[in-house]
């Protein structure tokens, strides 16, 4: 692609802002569309390889910091205190009286993940290929990397991890796996199969998920996803509520901090540290190798961060870095904006961060973060080093 249709983006945006009639909207919805085509369509040119190579490390600085952040929140020190790690683990904050919080806040998380997947991830782009097939691809996760399969099964695979309390697969002595066999056997062995049943079936769709939005064993695959969650929602939960109420889960939480949450956040920490090493090189030296080991550092950081979305609570959600390190779909019209402005900045955002934050002031500061967030993140720099499910090249 030319340099031309990168400032074309640019004029494009300027042209929007110039229209006043009442199809003002409808129009700004077309321009939009016409800036996302050309951002999809976008090929490295070394016309504007400076702005690209920026763009890159920009967004891989910025991961870095997060990740690093979130590793010392937890491990060091969090708000100017104890780390978090100490603080959960005393049961002190955010809610926590005792190690049946600490458990249930863990089953949550679990939860919650195995719905946003069946529910979000897979089904809503799913929903939407009946009536908008195109549209319905760009609501599908790491579709650019092709690697939207393996992120959801990894995002289970934080499932099996905080209840099996270990990373290598098997079942720790001290996990709420082995708590709940030795009271109910049934009930365990369900929740294993659940959670096998559900990776199957993901691994299942054929490749790439883009492609086969339409596709038997992506039903197959939201179906399994909502059984996981009913089966940890509607029958774990509830045991653990009717039967273990009284339960001293201290050696699991430390077994679940220690052996779980840290180490992924370390292999997190050190894993974006390599991709912002890798990103950097690029940008010194741009080549075809350098995009592909950007994609193999990618891909290898994506595993930790994937891995760890069954405990999104704490500091990855007080201060906003979720969104920050994996906000999805992306502003592609932003991202050639940022493009032809360079205008750094617009990444960042400052103060306290607030999932609901009410009031005229408020409203306008939450609109902010979120667009600073959807032009960052490992979608934006996935986009940057990928295109069709390879590593980019030069032109």
């Amino acid at each position: 692609m030319k340099k031309r249709v990168l400032i074309a983006a640019g004029l494009i945006a300027f042209s929007a802002a110039t229209i006043t009639s009442c199809d003002k909207d409808k129009e700004d919805e077309k321009l939009v569309q016409i800036a996302d085509s050309v951002a999809i369509d976008a090929e490295y040119n070394s016309d504007y390889a400076k702005q690209w190579g920026n763009y890159m490390r920009t967004v891989a600085t910025l991961l870095k910091a997060d990740s690093d952040n979130l590793y010392a929140y937890w491990n060091d020190s969090y708000e100017g205190g104890e780390s978090y790690a100490k603080r959960f683990l005393s049961h002190e904050g955010a809610g926590f009286k005792s190690s049946k919080d600490c458990v249930e806040q863990i089953v949550d998380g679990c939860i919650d993940i195995a719905n946003e997947v069946g529910d979000t991830k897979i089904g809503s782009p799913v929903e939407l290929f009946a009536t908008e097939p195109a549209k319905a691809v760009l609501e599908v996760e790491s579709w650019f990397s092709w690697h939207s399969r393996v992120d959801f099964t990894n995002n289970i695979t934080s499932v099996k991890n905080a209840y099996y309390g270990s990373l290598d697969g098997t079942v720790n002595a001290n996990s709420i796996s082995k708590v709940i066999s030795g009271k109910n056997a049934e009930l365990d062995a369900k929740v294993i199969a659940a959670i096998k049943a559900a990776q199957d079936a993901i691994m299942s769709i054929p490749q790439p998920f883009r492609n086969n939005l339409g596709s038997a064993e992506a039903q197959t695959a939201i179906e399994k996803c909502a059984d996981l969650r009913d089966v940890l929602d509607k029958e774990l939960k509830t045991f653990i509520d009717d039967n273990l109420a009284d339960y001293n889960w201290d050696n699991v939480l430390s077994q679940y901090v220690n052996s779980v949450v840290l180490p992924t956040y370390k292999n997190l920490k050190d894993k974006n540290t390599e991709l912002y090493n890798a990103v950097v090189a690029f940008e010194k030296n741009p080549s075809n190798d350098g995009f592909s080991k950007c994609a193999d550092a990618w891909v290898a950081a994506r595993t930790p961060w994937e891995s760890s979305e069954a405990f999104l609570f704490g500091p990855v959600a007080d201060k906003g870095l979720d969104p920050n390190m994996d906000s999805w779909p992306l502003d592609l019209s932003g991202i050639i904006n940022i493009f032809n402005t360079q205008s750094w900045a617009d990444l960042e955002w400052s103060g306290e961060y607030e999932e609901i934050l009410e009031g005229e002031d408020g409203t306008k500061h939450a609109q902010e973060i979120s667009s600073a967030q959807n032009l960052r993140g490992f979608h934006t720099l996935e986009y940057l080093i990928f295109k069709d499910g390879k590593a980019r090249t030069i032109h």
